[in-house]
């Protein structure tokens, strides 16, 4: 059973590694997740696609190998567009 930090609304490092190795495992058999965090490292090693969210909007959407912490920031500060449909 996954545990949190006292007072820090976060796992504790045991537990974030048994919930990123159930992730993987469930996305090895194919299944998809939704997945929201505020970790760059999380999002660079779990997820296949990330929407970047700035004020309550998708800013930017990467995949593969566009997802990088840079590349993410870029989006949250605005720096970035997403590209006109």
């Amino acid at each position: 059973q996954p545990t949190r930090s006292p007072g820090s609304g976060r796992l504790d490092p045991a537990a974030r590694r048994h919930a990123w190795s159930t992730i993987r495992s469930l996305c090895d058999l194919g299944k998809k997740i939704f997945l929201t965090t505020h970790f760059m490292d999380e999002a660079k090693y779990l997820a296949s696609r990330v929407a970047v969210m700035r004020e309550g909007q998708i800013a930017g959407v990467l995949e593969g190998d566009e997802i990088s912490e840079q590349e993410i920031m870029r989006y949250a500060a605005g720096l970035k567009k997403k590209a006109a449909a």
